[in-house]
């Protein structure tokens, strides 16, 4: 662990649970800092702060940030008496104590207390969080006043309330809200595992689907089996043991410059053919439209020029509200070398019988995803420079939809 001290010099952006802070170092240097309110209290300018800098030193998938672990001399008052006894955490020194749905002290425990079914309820699995917002808006796009339960599972960050972009839905009424699971907390309705987070989807808000995925900053080694995602595999199995409907959202890409991830990524290909043991619907995009002459390949594919530029189709959100899309439609930014490869990587994917693909037309979704309520971007890529990752989250959220 490496610790620094630092004094809160001002105070930045504000999100549910989180405010973004400026803090001077003992060494004289500024940094940023993000407090968890919950934890920590809310930081005031001139407080002390104690900050862990481990992965914001390494460079790692913080955001960038130091976290406040205390203002020591303002520690937040004790929390007036209430039910809950379910720790997150677990024997760290930030361990949170909350209220979980199910638990005896839960108004909701009566009905959850036998319960063992979801009542075919879709449930769309997806690897990376940057994948959710874009399914989401296409389930509405489809089915406008559907409710959608977010549910976050504890293979990546912990405190749903790092995740602006489900604060953002929320707010927006995309979802109902997040359901924390597992050693993840923060959420507004807590669970032990994914299946007591899916029963309370179902039970408690009432949800005709749910999406479940990790929080920002899934972890991956480089190795077959080494990544965080192999909990996409568990989730699956979960909504089926629980008579829902497992659907997978499918990672792609078309700008990874891992060969690994280009394409149909690795993770997809063992989470879904090794983990997940039931039968799985797998929408695929049908890439309608005159692709780009060449796709760009990784190094490991023996290709050089890049696909389409994002610049035939400027989708930032910058300016507060979405630009208008050129000619170009996102399909046709995919490259031909890209769309080959992702044909052979799809038929080795499904030699697995398990899996049921669904060919799905993005029809629309150039407007849906450039509408969306959160900016569109993953592993800092935007819409247009990585349509392919969007375009596949996009049919999954149809496919669920007409799941409905």
């Amino acid at each position: 662990m490496m610790w620094r001290n630092g004094e809160i010099v001002s105070l930045g952006k504000t999100w549910d649970g989180c405010v973004e802070c400026r803090v001077l170092l003992d060494d004289g240097e500024e940094a940023r800092a993000l407090a968890y309110t919950q934890l920590v209290g809310r930081p005031e300018t001139g407080q002390r702060a104690l900050l862990t800098a481990s992965a914001a030193v390494k460079g790692l998938g913080t955001g960038g940030y130091l976290m406040v672990a205390a203002l020591p001399d303002n520690l937040p008052p004790d929390p007036p008496p209430g039910p809950g006894h379910i720790v997150k955490a677990r024997y760290t020194p930030l361990q949170y104590m909350t209220l979980g749905a199910d638990e005896q002290e839960s108004e909701w425990h009566e009905a959850l207390r036998e319960a063992d079914s979801i009542d075919g309820m879709p449930v769309l699995v997806a690897d990376l969080h940057s994948a959710v917002p874009a399914a989401v808006a296409a389930v509405r796009a489809r089915r406008p006043g559907a409710r959608i339960a977010y549910v976050m599972d504890d293979g990546a960050a912990l405190p749903a309330w790092f995740s602006r972009a489900a604060a953002a839905m929320r707010e927006s009424g995309h979802i109902v809200g997040t359901i924390s699971c597992g050693q993840a907390f923060g959420g507004q309705l807590e669970a032990v595992n994914v299946h007591t987070a899916l029963l309370a989807a179902r039970i408690v808000w009432k949800a005709d689907l749910a999406v479940v995925a990790q929080g920002p900053g899934n972890l991956g080694t480089g190795t077959k089996w080494g990544f965080s995602g192999t909990k996409v595999g568990e989730a699956l199995n979960a909504a089926a043991a629980l008579g829902g409907v497992p659907i997978a959202l499918l990672r792609m890409s078309n700008a990874d410059s891992r060969g690994r991830h280009f394409g149909l990524s690795h993770h997809t290909h063992t989470a879904l053919s090794r983990v997940a043991l039931v039968e799985t619907l797998c929408p695929c995009p049908v890439l309608d439209g005159p692709e780009a002459s060449d796709s760009g390949l990784p190094a490991d594919f023996s290709a050089s020029d890049k696909p389409g530029s994002p610049a035939d189709f400027d989708l930032s959100h910058d300016s507060g509200s979405p630009a208008e899309p050129k000619a170009r439609k996102l399909s046709s930014l995919v490259g031909a070398d890209v769309r080959r490869l992702l044909a052979s990587q799809l038929d080795s994917l499904f030699e697995c019988e398990r899996l049921k693909r669904v060919d799905v037309p993005t029809d629309g979704l150039d407007e849906v995803l450039a509408s969306s309520p959160v900016p569109l971007r993953t592993m800092g890529r935007g819409l247009a420079e990585d349509p392919l990752a969007f375009l596949a989250a996009g049919v999954a959220g149809y496919a669920a939809a007409d799941a409905l």
